[in-house]
C-alpha cells in the first residue's frame, strides 16, 4: 500500500492568496475543502486537463492562426 500524495501547499497558497486575493487570515482560515470548492469554481480542478484530440482540433478550427 502506497503512501497518499502529500497536499500541494504551493498550488493551494498561489491560487488561494494570489488568484483568489484572499489575505493570509482568509486563506488560513480555509479548509482543505473550501480550497478545492474555490478551486474547482475557477476551472482549476484537479480533473482538469489538456483537451484531448478531438477538442484540440475543434479549438484549432475555431481560432486559427492568421
Amino acid at each position: 500500500m502506497s503512501a497518499p500524495a502529500a497536499f500541494p501547499w504551493a498550488e493551494a497558497m498561489a491560487f488561494g492568496l494570489g488568484r483568489l486575493g484572499w489575505p493570509p487570515e482568509r486563506f488560513w482560515a480555509a479548509t482543505p475543502r473550501e480550497l478545492a470548492a474555490a478551486m474547482r469554481a475557477h476551472g482549476r480542478g484537479v480533473a482538469a486537463g489538456a483537451p484531448d484530440r478531438q477538442a484540440l482540433a475543434a479549438l484549432i478550427a475555431a481560432f486559427p492562426d492568421p
